[in-house]
């Protein structure tokens, strides 16, 4: 999976919006100003995701060369995902799908609301 192919769906939920906080080479995808993706534009190709923490230990013991402890992230939330080509594009997508539902489930439920009536 490239980089146009995760911008697109991550860009195309709900209450997204994209910036770059960090540095220049760090996009990260927010919905409703909380962060569900990051991605590493230098370097070693690769997003970080949120996960439910016992699937993130699953996915890393599955996934050890491809899913690892969420660089500079809280590791019992976050998984760093190695975009070398061995991972399909739907499992990807399906992971960037479940990063942006944690992240939902943990904002207030006015804000919850709120995103729900968008369009």
């Amino acid at each position: 999976m490239n980089f146009e192919e995760i911008r697109n769906h991550c860009i195309i939920k709900k209450g997204v919006t994209e910036e770059f906080p960090f540095d220049e080479s760090t996009l990260v995808f927010k919905v409703m100003g909380k962060m569900f993706a990051l991605v590493d534009l230098d370097g070693e190709f690769g997003i970080n995701l949120k996960c439910d923490p016992d699937y993130a230990i699953e996915l890393r013991e599955k996934y050890s060369t491809e899913i690892i402890p969420g660089y500079h992230m809280n590791k019992k939330y976050w998984n760093s995902v190695l975009l070398n080509g061995s991972l399909t594009n739907d499992f990807i997508k399906n992971l960037i799908d479940l990063s942006y539902n944690e992240v939902v489930k943990t904002l207030p439920k006015k804000v919850q609301i709120e995103l729900n009536l968008m369009e």
